[in-house]
């Protein structure tokens, strides 16, 4: 009986040091968690709002569809090219009723840098109290976003999530999927 309660408590505590679960992701067909976030913005693409003030889906909701991908931290390698690879088709989801908005634990200085570094043309959102990572269940042990993302509906359903994220090649991914599937909505 007592190595019955050893290996239990073992796999419990396993089970915390593990990182998130599937289960804590918000499933496709569900309404997406709410936003609410200090953002860094692309130029003149958010006409009226600047560096710092709140974005959210509900900015969107009925409108747009969203691409809201969680990434590590800004300027390092797999984000940029990530983040590079939305950039460069962009207007591709800009003809199909979608905005790309990128979303870290980094604060919004970390995301005004990386905007301007990079020349990204969408907003970033900063994250740095993590409690937007935690509702989309993306937070991982070492307090960073994994690398996740989700395609939300004009609608503000989650209709696509993408769990097994590789930096190269993923927007490409991403847009095969609106184009395929949101376009027909």
């Amino acid at each position: 009986m007592k190595n019955l309660v050893r290996v239990a408590v073992a796999v419990l505590a396993l089970g915390m040091l593990l990182p998130t679960a599937r289960a804590d992701l918000p499933r496709e067909g569900e309404p997406a968690p709410s936003v609410q976030l200090p953002a860094a913005f692309a130029g003149k693409l958010m006409s009226g709002k600047k560096d710092g003030e709140a974005l959210g889906l509900q900015d969107f909701q009925g409108k747009k569809n969203v691409v809201l991908y969680f990434y590590p931290k800004a300027m390092t390698q797999g984000c940029t090219i990530e983040s590079c690879g939305f950039r460069d088709i962009n207007e591709k989801f800009a003809k199909l009723d979608t905005v790309v908005i990128g979303i870290s634990t980094d604060p919004v200085d970390m995301q005004k840098q990386f905007i301007a570094k990079e020349h990204l043309n969408f907003p970033l959102l900063a994250d740095p109290d993590k409690q937007i990572a935690k509702r989309f269940g993306v937070l991982n042990e070492r307090g960073m976003a994994n690398r996740v993302t989700f395609v939300i509906d004009k609608q503000g359903n989650i209709a696509k999530v993408f769990e097994k994220v590789n930096p190269k090649g993923h927007p490409e991914e991403v847009l095969k999927f609106v184009k395929e599937r949101l376009n027909q909505q």
